[in-house]
């Protein structure tokens, strides 16, 4: 059965993760290379009080979205960006909305549930980003479409060193794709032996797919599997969709007076 993917670390893994150098290429896992700027725009990296970091996506100028479980309560969040030079700024964030069906011991059973956080900033992200849409609502998923999860998790497992760089990995959706979860696959593994997935501090990351001539959110990273379902990573990657979540994203960021991208 897929086992989420972990998430807390020590506050001394990540400041190493934040603070020392990473390699120029090397995953999520499995070998992803660095996102490029096309797709780095829309991402940001979360860091939690208790230690923990995430990944999310700026769906629009003071408004990310991420997992419900990498904002869990008893812990502040601020976002990390870095400047020119590579040195962290982190950004206050004013309000944190969990979905109201989300239930964390349904997602420690490996079952699907609303594993959606939106994040409302102080200010607005800086001029380097820029809000993605949201996938059509009406966008079925079906075994074999083609997913883009771009994330600040670590590159190989268990290590604590490698992550603090967005990289991406191009999957392939895999059993049966519904509304309540979507598992992404390496196409060229099949989640038989290691390849490219989603890991540690990759929870939260957006799921991209192409309409038209722009990259939209489908999903959001809720967990992750080894090969042949063993715990772990470079299996599955298990998206929570955004399908019949989208109404609520919608009507609480307009609540939030946050306007998203078209």
């Amino acid at each position: 059965m897929p086992r989420p993917a972990p998430l807390t670390v020590s506050a001394a893994v990540l400041a190493a993760l934040l603070f020392a150098p990473c390699p120029p290429a090397g995953a999520m896992v499995g070998g992803a290379p660095a996102a490029p700027p096309a797709i780095a725009r829309h991402v940001v990296l979360i860091v939690g009080s208790a230690g923990t970091f995430c990944t999310g996506v700026a769906i629009a100028r003071d408004l990310v979205l991420t997992a419900a479980h990498c904002t869990l309560p008893g812990a502040d969040y601020k976002l990390m960006e870095f400047d020119a030079a590579h040195q962290p700024v982190l950004r206050d964030v004013t309000r944190v909305a969990r979905h109201p069906q989300f239930d964390l011991k349904t997602l420690l059973a490996h079952r699907a549930t609303a594993d959606l956080t939106l994040l409302k900033l102080a200010a607005p992200l800086g001029a380097a980003f820029a809000p993605a849409p949201l996938a059509a609502p009406d966008r079925p998923a079906a075994v074999g479409d083609a997913f883009t999860v771009a994330g600040f998790g670590v590159a190989v497992r268990g290590d604590g060193k490698t992550g603090g760089t967005l990289r991406a990995a191009d999957l392939v959706a895999t059993g049966q794709p519904g509304t309540l979860q979507i598992r992404l696959v390496d196409a060229t593994t099949h989640g038989e032996t290691a390849g490219l997935g989603a890991c540690t501090g990759d929870s939260g990351a957006p799921a991209f797919v192409i309409e038209g001539e722009q990259r939209a959110v489908a999903g959001v990273v809720s967990w992750s599997t080894g090969p042949k379902l063993a715990a772990g990573c470079g299996g599955l990657t298990g998206i929570t969709p955004l399908t019949r979540y989208r109404d609520w994203i919608v009507d609480t960021a307009r609540q939030m007076g946050s306007r998203l991208a078209p």
